[in-house]
């Protein structure tokens, strides 16, 4: 159905925002075969192009980063403080493996105060980052022989089958990455507009990559590739869901960034009719992904909307997805792209 040995090697891959350089290096080796163009500018976002018949533009985005870390201090005991790069939920924090990339990669452990040495304020308290420390159990003499301030620091987590479930760190959003790869290998034929795939880095700290990519490109049409919450876990109401996993690839309407264009939602919308694709439909209350910069980041804006991947536990340690999501976001994502040229785009 999809091939997780190479998700398994994209997820994998260290690439804090910023910091993306593994994950493009893999990129490079899969997309180059399968595209006329490509080129790196100088933010490190990869523009994947596919020639068209028409002159006109499309434009993908998938971001490459990952929510991480950054080194801020080394303490006079080798312990190692640290900045967020991307929105964290601290309580999952507690005893995780990390990988801190220095001269070498080294694997720490995130430490706090232990639970039986807290009084009752301590232990009703929410933890905050600030609560926690990085331990390697090296002395500060051996750490800064190969840690400087400045490193990035990921997660150690390998991707595991769950299942029809694919659980791993990273998801958020090296499916995506992942996915837009093998839209690139699955499209067979010469598409109508020229297809501009980009892989855009620092994603997690502000869209950054998918903006200058819009401006430098200016597509005629966009699509974000990101993923959403799955809220389909005990506890949750149907109407606070936004996705559920195993029921379809999502057709964003909006999120805190973007109200997508009517258009494509009802484009998108036919299209998985007509294809008969599995699909949901997506608001999601907060968070915003790469279609924001595609939308607005160029003269005139562009006619954008977005395939969201449901996923269970976001910017936690670890992540989730359905392979039966994931086959169908590929699907979706190429038939949308194939057959722009088939619409009427005007304003009615």
């Amino acid at each position: 159905m999809i091939n997780t040995e190479l998700l398994a090697e994209i997820c994998e891959a260290a690439g804090a925002p910023g910091h993306e350089q593994r994950v493009r290096e893999l990129v490079l080796r899969e997309v180059s075969p399968l595209v006329d163009e490509i080129r790196i500018d100088n933010m490190g976002n990869v523009v994947a192009v596919k020639k068209g018949k028409e002159d006109k533009k499309v434009m993908i985005g998938a971001h490459m980063d990952e929510i991480g870390f950054i080194v801020t201090h080394i303490d006079e005991n080798g312990f190692i403080f640290f900045h967020t790069l991307g929105g964290f939920d601290p309580k999952t924090l507690t005893a995780q493996r990390v990988i801190i990339h220095g001269k070498e990669d080294v694997v720490g452990v995130m430490g706090s105060k232990p639970i039986h040495l807290m009084n009752a304020a301590d232990r009703a308290k929410v933890p905050t980052i600030k609560d926690y420390f990085i331990d390697t159990g090296r002395c500060k003499e051996d750490i800064e022989k190969i840690i400087s301030i400045g490193d990035t620091i990921t997660r150690e987590r390998a991707l595991i089958e769950m299942g029809d479930c694919i659980n791993c760190k990273s998801l958020d959003n090296r499916v995506s990455v992942f996915i837009l790869i093998e839209m690139f290998r699955e499209m067979k034929t010469k598409p109508t507009y020229d297809v501009y795939g980009v892989f855009t880095v620092q994603e997690e700290i502000g869209i950054r990559g998918a903006n200058v990519s819009a401006m430098d490109i200016n597509p005629d049409f966009g699509f974000g590739l990101d993923t959403t919450i799955a809220f389909d876990t005990p506890g949750s109401t149907k109407k606070e869901q936004v996705s559920a996993l195993g029921e379809g690839a999502c057709i964003k309407v909006m999120d805190s960034s973007t109200v997508c264009d009517y258009r494509m939602v009802k484009y998108m919308k036919e299209l998985a009719k007509k294809k008969k694709l599995k699909t949901q439909l997506e608001i999601l209350p907060a968070g915003g992904t790469d279609t924001a910069g595609i939308q607005r980041m160029n003269p005139g804006g562009s006619i954008t909307g977005a395939v969201s991947i449901p996923t269970r536990h976001i910017h936690q340690v670890i992540e989730m997805v359905h392979k039966k999501d994931v086959r169908g976001s590929i699907d979706l994502l190429r038939h949308c792209v194939e057959n722009l040229h088939t619409y009427d785009w005007g304003f009615k």
